[in-house]
């Protein structure tokens, strides 16, 4: 599917991953609507790229709508949507000052879990509704962030690999539902990445994650997350898959 002159949804679109799919997209003729908590920052970034901002809390089923109506009124129908808008937060199921806070586990869930069902199924409607782009009857394509932890979750990451995981777990059963109307669901899972939910790591335990990914020893780069969402966009036959972006590597227990 060409994304040239088609619209593009991008939660969590005003920093890390979301922003660098959102200035790749946009340089290759795409129109953009920024989707974030951060109106502000949204707003800046779409200002970079002549795009369009809302704020959205892809937890609260009005927020979405009322998002999802401004873009198609600004862009149009949207053919893309990215689901960026993520939360980390690492807590042991037994600390130091007793069983880890469930209300940690149940806000890591309504924002990994909870906001990308809620966005997919509202975006979804829309795209079902609108004319097909290629002879194959393509509609549109939902790709959905995941993570390694999703699969070598480490200590103090059972909700955040919990949560990942049924991201993982999504994906085939809604590229099966969603193909009868032309859209393909994919989902990228990537390695600890270069983005400000990262920049609080210590510098140890940063060069301990490097040192035990294959190749290259290094971080993800937010714009190699944009060239494969990109391609996955792009890429008609990608549907029902999880893509691990890694370096091959395999995450230790801590």
């Amino acid at each position: 599917m060409d994304v040239s002159g088609h619209t593009v949804i991008i939660t969590g679109a005003a920093s890390g991953l979301g922003a660098s799919c959102a200035k790749l997209f946009a340089a290759n003729g795409a129109k953009l609507a920024l989707w974030d908590r951060n109106l502000e920052a949204a707003q800046t970034l779409a200002s970079e790229i002549k795009g369009a901002a809302f704020f959205c809390d892809v937890t609260d089923e009005d927020s979405v709508k009322t998002a999802l109506a401004g873009t198609i009124a600004k862009s149009g129908t949207p053919r893309v949507l990215i689901n960026c808008a993520g939360i980390l937060i690492g807590q042991r199921i037994l600390g130091r000052d007793g069983p880890a806070d469930l209300a940690h586990f149940q806000k890591t869930f309504a924002v990994n879990v909870m906001g990308t069902f809620n966005t997919s199924r509202l975006v979804a409607e829309v795209m079902s509704k609108a004319d097909a782009i290629t002879p194959d009857g393509a509609r549109g394509v939902i790709i959905n962030t995941a993570s390694v932890a999703a699969f070598e979750g480490q200590i103090g990451q059972a909700a955040y690999s919990a949560s990942k995981g049924a991201v993982v777990s999504m994906t085939l059963p809604m590229a099966r539902e969603l193909g009868k109307f032309g859209i393909r669901v994919m989902t990228i899972a990537p390695g600890a990445a270069e983005t400000p939910m990262i920049h609080g790591v210590p510098d140890d335990i940063r060069q301990n994650i490097e040192a035990g990914i294959p190749f290259p020893s290094r971080f993800v780069k937010p714009e190699e997350f944009a060239k494969l969402a990109f391609h996955i966009a792009e890429n008609d036959m990608l549907n029902g898959e999880v893509i691990r972006l890694d370096g091959a590597a395999r995450l230790a227990a801590k």
